[in-house]
């Protein structure tokens, strides 16, 4: 049986540009990606991403504005993380997969500000 996760792609303004949250796996010193975690029996994946998120980065619910007309699916612990502007976090983040992620909500979001 496929498991399912779920995550944030999160962003913070800081001067003149965005910067974009990845954390560093327990399981490969070279896998950066956003916070994320597996969805648990009888949790919706939005109540995953919001648990993940602040149990990998601290970050609460409530510092979280959700677009609710974006949404990604990707198939595939934390030691490390980095708020990244757009060019660093995706040279970080190294798979294309997640590049391209990385890339399309930084479109949107340039557009929704």
């Amino acid at each position: 049986m496929e498991k399912i996760a779920a995550g944030f792609v999160l962003f913070r303004r800081a001067s003149n540009h965005l910067e974009y949250l990845l954390l560093q796996t327990a399981y490969g010193k070279n896998h950066w990606s956003p916070p994320k975690g597996y969805v648990e029996q009888g949790e919706s994946e939005l109540d995953t991403a919001y648990r993940e998120t602040l149990e990998e980065s601290g970050i609460n619910k409530s510092d979280i504005k959700v677009y609710e007309d974006t949404k990604r699916t990707l198939n595939y612990m934390v030691e490390d993380f980095y708020w990244l502007q757009i060019q660093d976090a995706c040279d970080l983040a190294e798979f294309k997969n997640m590049q391209d992620l990385l890339l399309e909500y930084d479109n949107f979001i340039k557009k929704s500000l």
